[in-house]
Parts: structure tokens; sequence; C-alpha cells
């Protein structure tokens, strides 16, 4: 966990705007997999959840602090 916000904090705005979409993307096709029966992990959902929300944390710290790059 510690590596991944390290790796979080190094990306460009840009790149974590673009992150933040395609989780949020293989967040819906989970969702469809899990209502088609189609899904054998259904931690990943939770997981998908954590990783966009550490994104949006860290994209909202860096406008707080006027680094916006």
């Amino acid at each position: 966990m510690k590596n991944e916000n390290t790796k979080l904090k190094t990306l460009s705005a840009m790149d974590l705007t673009k992150l933040a979409a395609e989780k949020r993307e293989a967040l819906r096709v989970f969702r469809f997999g899990v209502a088609g029966s189609k899904v054998k992990n259904v931690k990943e959902g939770s997981a998908l959840k954590k990783e966009i929300a550490r994104i949006l944390t860290e994209t909202a710290l860096r406008k707080k602090e006027g680094r916006d790059k």
C-alpha cells in the first residue's frame, strides 16, 4: 500500500485523472459481471473502490496545496 501511494504522488494530475477513469470503468464492468454471475473474485470490487478513493484523495490534496501540475 505504501508503495502504491508513493507511485500516485509521482504521477501528474492528467495521469491521475486518466487512472481514475480507467478504475471507474473497471468497477463498472465488475458490477455488470457480478449481476451476470461471471465474477469469481468478489473482493476485486472493494479493492477498486479503495484505489479510486486513493487517487481522488491525492488529487484533492494537490488542489488544496495549490500544486496542481
